[in-house]
């Protein structure tokens, strides 16, 4: 169905684009177009005089949609800004046309032509977004956890002048901090450790106008959705409830049980402790030998203990090795005479933290050594650690009176949140449980909008570090904020106003909208029918492409309209010899690829066509069906790169799109075409040098293959 009335076509001849194609060719595809009552073709449109011909355009045809075809959309998008009341769509015919073909070229041509085509066909099925915004916006903060991540999260959001809901389990508020004795310096000139200042944190949160602290409390649950959150928390057995705009999620962590760690001696001597008891003992007085209250004469620090450890916890805590070093220079001072030894795998002081680490070495009785700690043998009268690959010596045995444990840190459990979602009551877990994160670009966004991950349960960090997670992490509790009363989207798609729109009218409760959406924007009824909370949405379109009854649609980017695009292309017949291949392509990663290809002026085959997908998530098997069926030869599916090293911009739309697989082949078998005639590949955003390999390698293997026989039709 159609939505605008007509367009207004701008073509720039600009930078190359004039000397590559025939700009009046250009002109005259867009003439033919019904819909088009004013074309333009100018030298600089990005230039002022350009500017002004569209901004009369505009006056000269108000409601009037704007197709600018020219450099990439993502290039000039301030001069290219007209107002949120105009419908624009940008072409990319420099970048993704003269930059990458050959000048003058008939296949160059028609790809440009091509491209235009798409873009008039797109606006004709697209609208421009009606925003939803909430009727009422709450602006307060809530933050879960009273540890030093929760109050920094706290006096930040306050201080920034929103109101803010501090709950904590414990009946005190200071989370594992309040157990230290000294902490790891946190400044200049780094070599001493420093007091404990928890307590005035404390007391700056408790005396702020702007936060209401609950401690001894239990979140029963946390429904709705940012902007409209309904909190329910039992305190004292009463149960309040109250509503927030966004959360912050600092519930902690907690020490690796000891007790698993058989291989060190754990439990089999009193001597035999973790760093956290002997925290305990230095902050209550000295450190002494619980089997006989003894100064020990020699401690042994064996680090990594469980940590860096496939059978334990296989990542780096952070803070075990600053630790060990504090530990080890209290030690000294409360017993001068008392030797120290530490073995490490490696030791970690990233910063300034090594100046730290140089202080501790100026002590002689203090004994570093790189090495595996092999067991802990315990005898009547001492222990002896075992000690394997060491810089002394192959194997060496150490005599000791004490073996201090360097535990690992282990994330709380989100499940505390008892999220009223469909998805479950906790955070998603990315790794090792602790709270998912876009860990390369995002790191405080969770898969839960509006609920951000700060601190030791998003990874595995000290006390600046966690200060510094917790300023971000309200910082976008926010903007989160902010985006809500707008109608506005946050990461990646920052202020977009679409979001789905759904025709229940032809649901058939499959749950597929419900189960893959990455950020639990559905939740559903008994029966399974899903029931949309639009501020949860990232406007991903993963729902989009997992509907089988295609009746989820953003104003500007639907079934409809992407079907147009694919229709609008000319497909030579298989006489020509010359292959269609269409390219969804991520706009995230894959899209800005190929534009970095196009400006080293990296050369491909002329028989794509790439339409930008928001993730190839998105992507409906209706419109692989409408491709093949027009005629093209194949298909491919480019988007960001899964997996442990990087990370699709919408969490699993990279993964959704392998698993869907099957259901493509079906679509493919139905049809009695060749499997090879769909490719997915996966490109990080800085690897434009793979485009050309990819899109050519590929229009190789179609050419083996033979026409689409669809072409035929």
């Amino acid at each position: 169905m159609s939505v605008i009335d007509t367009i207004s076509v701008f073509i720039c001849s600009g930078c190359e684009i004039g000397t590559c194609l025939d700009c009046s060719g250009l002109e005259k595809i867009a003439r033919e177009n019904t819909d088009v009552t004013k074309v333009v073709v100018h030298d600089r449109l990005c230039h002022e005089e350009g500017l002004d011909l569209i901004r009369e355009g505009i006056l000269e045809n108000p409601g009037s949609s704007v197709l600018i075809a020219a450099c990439s959309p993502r290039i000039k998008t301030t001069e290219f800004s007209f107002g949120s009341e105009i419908q624009l769509e940008r072409v990319n015919i420099r970048e993704q046309v003269v930059y990458c073909q050959p000048a003058g070229e008939e296949d160059t041509q028609m790809m440009a032509e091509d491209y235009l085509r798409m873009g008039m066909a797109k606006l004709k099925f697209t609208q421009l977004p009606t925003a939803f915004i909430p009727e009422i916006t709450c602006m307060d903060i809530l933050v879960v956890g009273g540890g030093i991540t929760g109050l920094t999260s706290a006096l930040e959001g306050a201080n920034a002048g929103y109101s803010v809901v501090l709950i904590e389990k414990e009946e005190s508020l200071g989370g594992f901090l309040k157990n230290l004795n000294k902490t790891i310096p946190n400044k200049a000139p780094w070599v001493k450790e420093q007091k404990n200042d928890i307590d005035s944190t404390i007391s700056e949160v408790i005396h702020h106008e702007g936060i209401r602290v609950i401690t001894g409390s239990k979140i029963e649950s946390i429904g709705g959705q940012p902007g409209d959150f309904t909190v329910s928390v039992s305190n004292n057995d009463q149960v309040v409830t109250f509503k927030v705009g966004s959360i912050v999620a600092a519930t902690g962590w907690k020490p690796y049980n000891p007790n698993k760690l058989e291989k060190f001696g754990y439990g089999s001597s009193l001597d035999i402790i973790s760093n956290h008891e002997a925290e305990e003992a230095m902050k209550n007085g000295v450190l002494l030998r619980r089997s006989d209250g003894m100064v020990p004469k020699s401690v042994l620090f064996v680090q990594c203990a469980g940590s860096r450890d496939p059978d334990h916890l296989p990542y780096c805590s952070s803070i075990c090795c600053g630790t060990s070093l504090k530990q080890a220079k209290i030690i000294r001072e409360q017993h001068p005479e008392t030797s120290v030894f530490l073995i490490y795998k490696d030791i970690r002081m990233p910063g300034m933290l090594e100046q730290y680490y140089k202080e501790v070495q100026k002590d002689s009785r203090i004994f570093l050594t790189k090495g595996i700690v092999e067991k802990v043998v315990v005898s009547e009268k001492q222990l002896s650690v075992e000690v394997s690959e060491s810089l002394i010596d192959e194997d060496i045995s150490i005599p000791v009176d004490m073996v201090i444990l360097a535990t690992g840190m282990v994330p709380n459990d989100s499940k505390e949140l008892n999220l009223a979602y469909r998805q479950g009551p906790g955070l998603p877990e990315l790794k090792y449980e602790f709270s998912d994160s876009h860990f390369i670009c995002f790191p405080y966004e969770t898969r839960r909008t509006g609920i951000y991950a700060a601190g030791a349960m998003r990874a595995p960090m000290g006390i600046s570090d966690s200060q510094t997670d917790a300023r971000g992490a309200v910082m976008k509790a926010v903007q989160l904020i902010e985006s809500v009363k707008k109608g506005g989207a946050v990461h990646p798609r920052s202020g977009d106003r679409s979001y789905p729109q759904l025709y229940m009218q032809r649901c058939t409760d499959c749950k597929r909208c419900t189960e893959e959406c990455p950020f639990g924007m559905y939740d559903e009824t008994e029966k399974g029918t899903p029931l949309p909370n639009p501020t949860r949405c990232r406007r991903c379109g993963i729902c989009m492409g997992s509907c089988p009854e295609r009746i989820i649609s953003f104003e500007d980017f639907s079934i409809q309209s992407v079907s147009a695009m694919i229709k609008s292309i000319y497909v030579p017949d298989e006489f020509e010899e010359k292959p269609r291949i269409l390219a969804f392509v991520c706009e995230n990663d894959a899209y800005p690829a190929f534009d970095m290809a196009g400006m080293k002026r990296l050369q491909y085959s002329a028989f794509i066509r790439i339409i930008p997908v928001r993730c190839i998530g998105s992507i409906n098997k209706i419109w692989i069906s409408d491709a093949l069926s027009q005629g093209f030869d194949g298909i491919m599916q480019i988007g960001c790169k899964p997996g442990d090293d990087y990370q699709c911009h919408f969490i699993q739309g990279s993964e959704l799109t392998e698993t869907r697989g099957e259901n493509i082949q079906e679509t493919l078998q139905t049809m009695m075409l060749e499997p090879e005639r769909i490719r997915t590949e996966f490109v990080e955003i800085n690897e434009f040098d793979r485009i050309p390999e990819i899109i050519n390698d590929y229009i190789e293997e179609i050419e083996l293959i033979g026409p689409n026989p669809f072409k035929e039709i």
